[in-house]
């Protein structure tokens, strides 16, 4: 049965759900359909939190706080891990429900604020070894390293997330059905992942007594950070008291320098959310014995022969605080051609998550290959890829189609000018392809 959305969020609330302060009494719910979907709800927030943080930023360094480029990768990689979607309810709650129906030990009350406390605790520290294991078993890395890959840190980085994390974070929760509702659970599922999204951030620095209980910024930039003295730190979501107890915190202290130990240097989204794959399946086949296979695929990502489970931190590349992060040359005409195509993109997106329900199945499918081929084109753009102009010109060629035949409807006032710009663009960009593959022929000869 599909999940109806019935509750909208107040304002007041939409605030509070940031930093999970929403009290029992407003967020207990007698079925699942009546739980709001309080991540969709967010986009305005997450939106303002982001545009307040640029502002604030810019007084207070006198340049602009986010780069085009990673901030435009940040959202792309966001897009793409709400793709499933369009085919699938939520692992992590179609699994929870699945074993609520057929394996539950106790049947708490819905409306019991233990019941809620239960949850947030029980959720929370899921989480945490959720997170814990996917920077610790290789094959589980290989998704969340996307949401390392940003060599910057602010709120839009919260954003990068992998589409293949969401396969296997279901397994943490499973014991929470036993006895805690789904309604419940589908509350604080969504409220520890809501809290995440302001921690990430550098205007935000010591939160005194707070920083004892909460997972707060200077903590997570801990957990960004590629210093030997941040690997595999502060896995916590809300609150940092299981890596306290478990031993996995760390303070900030020195200067962090945030990404992956070694940079990936693209902004193309195939690339940033698969490429660890290709490289894992090398490694494993290049592994001597069936032990060192097994220790490539479920040990961590640093790990090699004679080496500790999770590698030696000494292997970490050196870090001086001089690095500087992966940022093409690209002239300021493009950046803004680029973000007005990637409005418009997100424009498509929205309608096609919201409306799915009511689009045929051919519109899904013509507006899900337009928004793959533009995450795609775009990343190319500003890459500065040798085949960019083709697959930017078949972008633009399947906008207008999309338009002219009716599958984009939701910007009818400003259905013509739309149309005229990516007219204008497509004809730019099919000489400059015809050039290209002309050259790529001549080269070959």
């Amino acid at each position: 049965m599909e999940r109806v959305e019935v509750t909208n969020v107040t304002v007041s609330q939409g605030v509070r759900m940031l930093f999970s302060l929403i009290t029992p009494n407003e967020s207990s719910f007698a079925t699942l359909e009546e739980v709001p979907e309080y991540v969709n709800q967010a986009t305005p927030y997450f939106v303002g939190l982001i545009l307040l943080e640029m502002v604030l930023g810019w007084l207070k360094t006198d340049r602009p706080h986010i780069k085009i480029n990673d901030f435009i990768m940040s959202l792309q990689a966001g897009m793409m891990s709400r793709l499933p979607q369009l085919v699938m309810r939520s692992l992590e709650l179609s699994a929870y429900i699945y074993v609520w129906n057929n394996f539950r030990m106790l049947e708490l009350p819905w409306d019991s604020a233990w019941t809620w406390w239960l949850a947030f605790f029980g959720v929370d520290m899921g989480y945490y070894w959720f997170h814990r294991f996917v920077h610790e078993i290789n094959v589980l890395w290989a998704a969340h390293q996307v949401h390392h890959s940003s060599e910057y840190y602010n709120l839009s980085t919260a954003l990068r997330q992998s589409v293949a994390q969401q396969f296997s974070s279901w397994v943490f929760y499973l014991p929470l059905a036993l006895v805690v509702p789904p309604s419940v659970f589908a509350v604080h599922v969504q409220f520890n992942l809501l809290y995440q999204f302001w921690i990430h951030t550098e205007l935000v620095k010591d939160l005194g007594p707070l920083e004892w209980i909460l997972n707060t910024p200077s903590h997570h930039r801990v957990h960004h950070g590629r210093n030997p003295y941040c690997i595999d730190k502060n896995y916590g979501g809300i609150l940092i008291i299981w890596d306290r107890m478990f031993g996995t915190f760390a303070p900030e202290s020195d200067k962090v320098i945030y990404g992956l130990t070694h940079p990936i240097n693209t902004f193309e989204i195939w690339t940033v959310e698969f490429r660890y794959y290709p490289y894992l399946w090398q490694r494993f086949w290049e592994a001597d014995g069936i032990s060192n296979k097994l220790s490539v695929i479920f040990k961590g990502p640093g790990w090699t022969p004679g080496k500790p489970r999770l590698g030696d931190i000494a292997d970490i590349p050196e870090i001086t605080g001089e690095e500087k992060p992966y940022d093409p040359a690209w002239s300021p005409v493009m950046q803004v051609y680029v973000v007005l195509h990637f409005l418009l993109l997100l424009g498509v997106y929205e309608n096609l998550l919201t409306n799915q329900a009511i689009f045929s199945e051919m519109s899904v499918l013509l507006m899900t290959t337009y928004v793959l081929l533009s995450l795609t084109a775009l990343g190319f753009l500003i890459d500065q890829r040798a085949n960019a102009a083709m697959w930017e010109m078949l972008r633009c060629f399947l906008l207008m189609a999309l338009y002219r035949f009716g599958y984009i409807r939701h910007l009818e006032l400003l259905a013509l000018p739309i149309e005229v710009f990516v007219l204008i663009s497509a004809i730019y960009w099919t000489p400059q392809s015809v050039n290209q593959q002309i050259n790529k022929v001549k080269k070959q000869n």
